[in-house]
């Protein structure tokens, strides 16, 4: 009988750390984004009504916990964000679209040009499955969705 063979390590880890992410870098990233989005007009709505104000500060250090989990390797979140989304019938394209520019411009503020583009780039990523699986789940023919475009926001 052999021994259960351990996880392998996140091969995030040796990338984040290279890049500079770190846990103080998380916790300031995710309390400045959600704070501006749930002020944001066009996300700022589907956030307050999903997420009540008495778990706001629960909600963020899961979201923290997440980040560090997909950057770091921690393995701290092992939870299924995707379910929270598909049961949020008013999430569309406009939301994803905000939700990662609000995002590239948070990242973009408070990390070195490297670590911004590593994180904007793996948000992306989740988004953008996110988004075709939420699609997926209402019977929208994923199959000819065009990705999104960029949304730009103003300074």
């Amino acid at each position: 009988m052999t021994a259960p063979t351990p996880p392998a390590p996140s091969t995030a880890l040796p990338r984040a750390v290279t890049h500079g992410i770190d846990e103080p870098l998380i916790r300031r990233v995710v309390d400045r984004f959600y704070a501006q989005a749930r002020e944001d007009a066009v996300i700022g709505p589907v956030f307050r009504t999903a997420v009540p104000d008495e778990r706001w500060r629960a909600h963020l250090d899961t979201i923290v916990d997440f980040w560090s989990s997909m950057l770091l390797g921690t393995r701290r979140y092992d939870g299924r964000p995707l379910r929270k989304h598909l049961m949020l019938p008013e999430l569309g394209d406009e939301h994803f679209r905000r939700w990662l520019a609000l995002f590239r411009k948070t990242v973009e503020e408070l990390c070195q040009p490297d670590v911004a583009a590593f994180w904007a780039d793996r948000s992306e990523r989740i988004g953008n499955s996110f988004r075709i699986n939420v699609r997926m789940h209402r019977g929208d023919d994923v199959l000819h969705i065009k990705p999104l475009e960029r949304e730009v926001l103003p300074e």
